[in-house]
């Protein structure tokens, strides 16, 4: 009779074992390529900024800011059932890069160049979740990157001063995988100094729209539709 069970166990074991191994949960996902670099934003006239004495920027053309992945960070977020009770999960990484041309005196001018995130170092607190999420749902040894390519900025006021904390939207094309959606961020940015901007972009996307689908595992269950993607970020003027 224990024998019997012996054998029973361990056949079990190998078949939990197989099945975990198939939808990726004890495969290493394939390691970042590189440190993350922003693509070049090309603008007529990179000039650098001046400010007056009482702060107030005088129109000397945009300036190029670039995200610093040392100070950014980019994560996700969404509600599932794990063993019966409901949690939100939360997976970051800091390899986010992009760069933005912005002229204080003349924000409406504003460019945003291409936002880059390196989804193979996305990571909760939860090794098979991540193996998950790499080797499954996000297929990032195949599909590196998440982009967003931005398409129009709309909202910002007339002038901006130093200091001041503004909103407005970003419109753009989310690339996840080999899909693409229109998304739009809603930002809101804080000009800290002639040479760094703060902020916080912010959106919501579905899973069914890029094919995101959850492996069926143990004790995992009602995994959330909607997604909600957040970049915290400071840029530094290059």
């Amino acid at each position: 009779m224990n024998l019997k069970r012996f054998f029973l166990g361990g056949g079990l074991l190998l078949v939990t074992a197989v099945f975990l191994s198939a939808c990726g949960l004890l495969q290493e996902p394939e390691a970042a390529s590189a440190p993350i670099e922003a693509l070049p934003l090309a603008i007529e006239t990179p000039t650098t900024a001046v400010s007056d004495t009482t702060g107030s920027p005088s129109s000397a053309g945009p300036v190029i800011f670039q995200i610093d992945p040392a100070q950014s960070q980019v994560r996700f977020e969404l509600d599932e059932d794990l063993r019966g009770s409901r949690i939100t999960v939360v997976g970051t990484t800091d390899q986010v890069a992009g760069q933005l041309a912005v002229d204080l005196a003349n924000p409406a001018a504003t460019q945003v160049g291409v936002i880059q995130i390196n989804a193979r170092t996305l990571a909760t607190d939860n090794n098979f979740r991540n193996r998950a999420i790499q080797n499954e749902i996000l297929d990032t040894g195949a599909y590196e990157f998440i982009t967003f390519t931005p398409t129009a900025v709309t909202g910002l006021p007339e002038s901006v001063n130093i200091g001041d904390t503004v909103t407005f939207t970003i419109a753009g094309d989310l690339t996840i995988r080999d899909v693409t959606n229109a998304v739009t961020f809603t930002v809101e940015a804080t000009a800290v100094s002639p040479t760094q901007l703060t902020g916080t972009a912010t959106a919501a996307v579905s899973r069914g729209d890029y094919g995101l689908q959850i492996p069926s595992v143990p004790n995992v269950a009602n995994v959330e539709e909607e997604v909600e993607l957040i970049i915290e970020f400071v840029a530094n003027a290059s």
